[in-house]
């Protein structure tokens, strides 16, 4: 019989051999996702201070086929938050290290992508990353190093410190890595764009291998309230939370460990829980056993009095901020948004914004569909998302007036949340969760009303301008022939009639507000009549 050997592995070493799950499947999906991760990190970095983000990005071909697989140089700078110095190596060296693993909304999720995408290099061009980063105080600090795969910790092959005479702040980071452009070049582009279009408070220039500058310029000045760290709430928990909490807890009693670690449990809603789970309010926490804890979360998830978890800890984009992206990017002829209320899935909160998007410069007949997760594009596996399904399989467009075939719509989709609920580590596709699914669908639901009454219109114009265009080409000869019918000198005067032609008949216009059957008469087209010519 063959004895097993049993080893361990570090995270680094884990991710190494198995980088497809985290996005870096092909040289191509590898470039972008790299982008795509310190692009997120730089924003996150802005935001976190409350700066408008600029961001500069660079990709140039260091050697290799320029229409295939080649070694290429990335190099990005904002100007963020920047990193303290003494935090740069691990923040760069150590997979799984981070400032994300709070309970609040932020782009990243697994305090991975930035780290990957240097591993990924590295493994790949056996160059080290050099960051240079500065918090804006007297000195800037530069390091370059490498990671230690096997055991998940940084190298540091060179250190520096220099003077920042001028209160420098923010963050730059350039390596080597290997991909293919010329297969993800638009994935890139786009990626940029549609990041443009939900950030349109950032500045963004992407100076590509080719010579070609990219400059997605800002159309607001203003960002949206940042999003506070929250407490866990009791529906969200498992056994191992409570167990961590019970470990650095400070609390005496049952009573105040659910009021002082629980998200809006006051004193009340606590001795309410406590009696109708059993326990006795003054408990010491620590002193609870092993099925103790198993208890406390079962009555934590099946107890209904606890208040639903509120949406301080989000920062959606507001409809003002997501209607000028769209405008900005797509150029449409008409646009609607709307942002539902906040909702939570298993404890977790959620806001779903919602936008659509008609003609213009959107020109692709049928549905364009752009998905955003706290402010990021999902760009990879469509069908796979809550999105699609409800966009491609719930809603009959016919019903909004919609013709597939011909009408050119844009739906855009943003969720955020605490805890976006992906299926994989590559963060591209959103698990369809009952509560987040009938969210999106009652958004798509109310701007899809709201584009059936442009498009209503829009046609009734389109018919009156016929109507029009046949009163303006036989009109003046019936005037004239009723002229001489009569035995009159002088022709009528046929402008205060077609004036009145053109007003549309507003009580069989169902549905809308007077401010809209006022915009209806004001888009009403005004026809010339040209003067009948004797042969």
């Amino acid at each position: 019989m063959v004895m097993s050997k049993f080893e361990e592995i570090s995270p680094a070493d884990f991710f190494y051999r198995n980088r497809d799950i985290a996005g870096f499947s092909n040289p191509a999906r590898a470039l972008y996702s790299t982008i795509r991760e310190l692009v997120e990190n730089s924003l996150d970095a802005c935001e976190s201070i409350g700066v408008l983000p600029d961001i500069y990005i660079s990709l140039r071909h260091v050697k290799g086929p320029v229409d295939g697989t080649a070694v290429y140089r990335v190099k990005i700078l904002d100007n963020g938050s920047g990193i303290p110095g003494s935090k740069i190596p691990l923040a760069f060296g150590k997979v799984l290290y981070g400032s994300k693993y709070r309970l609040k909304q932020t782009r990243g999720t697994f305090g991975l992508g930035g780290t990957m995408a240097i591993l990924y290099g590295q493994i790949t061009t056996n160059k080290a990353v050099r960051v240079v980063s500065s918090t804006g105080g007297a000195s800037m600090y530069e390091y370059e190093l490498t990671i230690d795969i096997r055991r998940n910790r940084p190298r540091v092959i060179r250190r520096r410190v220099h003077k920042n005479p001028n209160g420098w702040r923010g963050t730059l980071v350039e390596f080597y890595t290997e991909g293919d452009y010329f297969r993800s070049s638009f994935r890139i582009v786009e990626y940029l764009k549609q990041t443009a279009m939900v950030n349109p408070y950032a500045e963004i220039v992407f100076a590509d291998p080719r010579g070609r500058l990219y400059v997605f310029e800002r159309c607001v000045y203003e960002m949206p309230p940042p999003p506070k760290e929250t407490l866990p709430h009791p529906y969200g928990v498992d056994v191992e939370t409570i167990q961590r909490l019970i470990a650095h807890t400070e609390t005496k009693t049952l009573l105040d460990f659910m009021t002082k670690h629980f998200h809006r449990v006051g004193k009340a809603i606590a001795s309410k829980f406590l009696e109708a789970a059993g326990l006795n309010p003054k408990l010491n926490p620590k002193r609870l056993g092993r099925e103790d804890v198993v208890k406390l979360v079962h009555h934590m998830k099946s107890f209904k009095g606890f208040l639903p978890p509120d949406a301080s800890c989000l920062s959606p984009l507001g409809e003002e901020l997501l209607k000028a992206g769209i405008e900005k990017e797509l150029k449409p002829e008409f646009v609607a948004v709307t942002q539902r209320k906040p909702s939570s899935y298993s404890g977790y909160p959620f806001i779903v914004e919602v936008g659509i998007a008609y003609g213009g410069g959107i020109t692709k007949p049928g549905i364009t569909l752009y998905r955003f997760s706290n402010k990021i594009p999902l760009l990879y596996d469509e069908a796979s998302d809550v999105s699609w399904k409800v966009v491609n399989q719930m809603i009959d467009w016919s019903r909004y007036k919609v013709n597939l075939n011909v009408d050119p719509v844009a739906v855009i989709v943003h969720i955020c949340s605490t805890r976006i609920p992906y299926k994989t580590v590559g963060k591209e596709f959103i698990a369809d969760r009952p509560e987040i699914e009938r969210e999106v669908l009652n958004g798509v639901r109310t701007v899809a009303r709201r584009l059936m009454l442009h498009l209503s219109r829009k046609k009734r114009i389109q018919r009156e301008k016929k109507r029009l265009e046949v009163f303006g080409k036989y009109l003046d000869k019936l005037a004239l022939f009723s002229t001489k019918l009569s035995g009159r000198r002088k022709p009528p005067d046929l402008k205060p009639l077609l004036v009145k032609i053109a007003k549309i008949d507003l009580a069989e216009v169902e549905g809308e507000s007077e401010a809209e059957k006022r915009a209806i008469l004001e888009e009403s087209p005004v026809v010339e009549v040209k003067p009948y010519e004797k042969a």
